[in-house]
């Protein structure tokens, strides 16, 4: 309970709604597993840098749980650091995704002698596509005799529909940027899957973890109500893609392999869920492409920055209304364009 507080802090969630969350994790050992998943992507990070001949120190610091970001900067500091480039788990553009975590990182880095970067936006960077596809195409494998008339279902966290529209830089669409770029991203894996099985597939995009007040409108569809109607419509089986997360945390093994997989079978759909990025070698490499890259262009080079689909290449600076806090809008964030 202790977590969910610093995780729901602020946003008005009910005690009931947070004690009822907090039963999901008991069903997974009591706790939340993405402190696990996180020393696993440090290692491979570690290794990869190393198999480069880099040598770089990596710290890791969470803004809801041990060891916090505000531990972890002073300890940079400590050890001599002065210039450091954050990585961000979290790939796509939107307050909740991107700016909110710049706001911490501009709040903890004040009273040092830090100076932070960031990468770029990677949810369209080949090596994080690539993870999702060969991810895919492992997901169909365990459907047997259905896989080549299954159906992909890609999932993100669902966000209120006011963020989702102020997310990105403007000129938006209608939709924003973070809807445009889970949209693109999953037509672009749609279509590497197809090509690899020889055949064409259909796809979607739905939303899981809703957690605001009912009155509040948020992205839809739920992934549960999508199960049924593509019921109704008689598909026969789904491989859900979690293409908004990079790890296996509770919005994947709860939301995802318990409550979505029990919807499935109650309405007789053949169920199978592709894996995260996690710690895919081409996801580890990406990541460490994107460190590489960030620092030339720090050192005043353009490096290439790799894409993959129709999103277009992330920002290292951001505009200030660039997924605007709309509940504190003058609050300070890191790599703002008018630092």
């Amino acid at each position: 309970m202790p977590f969910l507080h610093n995780v729901t802090r602020g946003r008005g969630i009910p005690t009931e709604r947070l004690a009822e969350v907090g039963r999901h994790y008991f069903l997974f050992g009591g706790k939340s597993p993405i402190n696990d998943q996180s020393r696993r992507l440090l290692a491979a990070l570690t290794n990869e840098l190393l198999s480069r001949g880099l040598r770089v120190p990596l710290y890791w610091g969470n803004r809801n749980w041990h060891p916090y970001l505000q531990d972890e900067l002073p300890a940079i500091e400590r050890d001599g650091h002065r210039r450091v480039l954050a990585v961000v788990t979290s790939a796509y553009p939107s307050y909740s995704s991107c700016r909110q975590y710049r706001e911490n990182l501009f709040d903890e880095a004040q009273g040092t002698q830090i100076q932070l970067d960031r990468i770029r936006h990677y949810a369209n960077h080949p090596g994080f596509v690539a993870a999702s596809v060969d991810a895919s195409l492992e997901a169909l494998k365990t459907l047997e005799g259905r896989a080549d008339d299954a159906r992909l279902v890609f999932v993100t966290h669902s966000i209120p529909t006011a963020m989702a529209e102020t997310a990105g830089p403007p000129p938006r669409s209608r939709r924003g940027a973070y809807v445009d770029w889970h949209t693109a991203v999953a037509s672009e894996v749609t279509q590497r899957v197809g090509q690899r099985r020889g055949r064409s597939y259909r796809s979607d995009l739905v939303y899981c973890s809703r957690s605001g007040p009912a009155a509040q409108p948020w992205l839809e569809p739920d992934i549960n109500d999508h199960l049924r109607q593509l019921a109704t419509q008689g598909v026969k089986a789904v491989v859900v893609v979690p293409i908004g997360f990079v790890s296996d945390h509770m919005e994947v093994v709860f939301d995802l392999d318990t409550e979505a997989a029990a919807t499935a079978e109650e309405y007789g759909i053949a169920f199978a869920r592709a894996s995260t990025a996690g710690d895919h070698p081409s996801f580890v490499r990406g990541l460490v492409g994107l460190m590489v890259e960030r620092a030339a262009a720090a050192r005043g080079e353009k490096p290439p920055r790799p894409v993959a689909g129709s999103a277009p290449v992330g920002w290292y600076q951001c505009q200030p209304d660039c997924c605007p806090n709309l509940r504190e809008p003058g609050r300070p964030a890191l790599c703002q364009a008018s630092d």
